[in-house]
């Protein structure tokens, strides 16, 4: 047996392809374009790597984007000033500030953001909503796994899902997603962590294991229901020898072994990973079209 690749790059481009149709459709109809404004503070390298790839698919997409570069002695307060600006731009629908920041206090920061332009879903306002199933923004990440269940006509309702990991970014919030009494939701959650007592007790019972432990290859082919469908947020740099950079990108999930033993299963990269910008463009489309009025 070798599981189905559930490949988030095909099911990315799906989605972008429906989005740019619809981008299209509220500047024709409604002449509205979506507006993404990203705040970028100091100058990690994989952070400016991030904020390039989201710059370059909305300007892909016929989106209105702006990137705003700060030194990292910005202060806390300069910082808010900027967010406070960013909330009342009526051309800009979708704020995103760049984590981790440099030395900012990042509570503060993401409690400015405007709950309605809130596309990142971190506002305690829209994680409330989330926790409540009201109309808001969900989390990036969660909502990409969401949807390559959902893409991939994996049916949830009624399984048991298994979530390792509990952060405020993936876990919990995945979790109430898949417990939800709606359209990709209703399972049965089991809620784990690396701290839990015999892992692998609740992880053999999953048929949907989400995988966000932060430990590379931290779930291996023991630890899996044969037949199950295995969703690996994790992204992990290990070192390897043979690549010319000496180092490679793996998941949170033994991928080689535990795909000789699911249904289906994420790869790292291109799994997880193309979801998480892809639905951050889909929350700054749904952005302006509430702002806008549009249904």
């Amino acid at each position: 047996m070798s599981a189905i690749r559930l490949d988030g790059r095909e099911i990315a481009a799906q989605m972008r392809e429906e989005m740019g149709r619809e981008v299209a459709h509220l500047a024709q109809e409604h002449m509205l374009r979506p507006g993404l404004a990203v705040v970028l503070v100091g100058e990690n390298p994989a952070s400016q790597s991030y904020v390039r790839s989201k710059t370059q698919a909305c300007q892909e997409l016929g989106m209105h984007s702006v990137q705003l570069d700060f030194p990292a002695s910005l202060s806390t307060e300069a910082l808010l000033g900027t967010i406070a600006e960013l909330n009342a731009d009526e051309s800009i629908h979708g704020i995103l500030v760049q984590l981790p920041l440099p030395g900012q206090d990042e509570e503060r920061v993401l409690n400015a953001v405007s709950p309605e332009k809130d596309v990142d879903g971190l506002h305690p306002v829209n994680l409330g909503r989330l926790l409540r199933g009201e109309e808001g923004f969900w989390p990036c990440t969660p909502h990409g796994v969401l949807q390559i269940l959902q893409r991939s006509d994996v049916e949830v309702a009624g399984k048991h899902a298994v979530v390792v990991g509990r952060s405020p970014l993936v876990g919990r919030p995945v979790a109430n997603l898949l417990a939800q009494k709606m359209e990709g939701g209703n399972a049965t959650v089991t809620l784990c962590h690396t701290g839990t007592h015999d892992l692998s007790y609740f992880t053999r019972q999953a048929d949907i294991l989400v995988v966000a432990a932060g430990q590379p290859r931290a779930i291996t082919d023991e630890m899996v229901k044969e037949g199950a469908v295995v969703i690996d947020v994790g992204v992990n740099r290990i070192e390897d020898a043979t690549r010319e950079r000496g180092w490679r990108l793996v998941g949170d999930v033994d991928y080689a072994a535990v795909r000789k033993k699911a249904r289906a299963i994420t790869p790292v990269p291109n799994g997880v990973g193309p979801m998480t910008i892809t639905m951050l463009l889909y929350n700054t489309i749904e952005a302006a079209k509430r702002l806008g009025g549009v249904q």
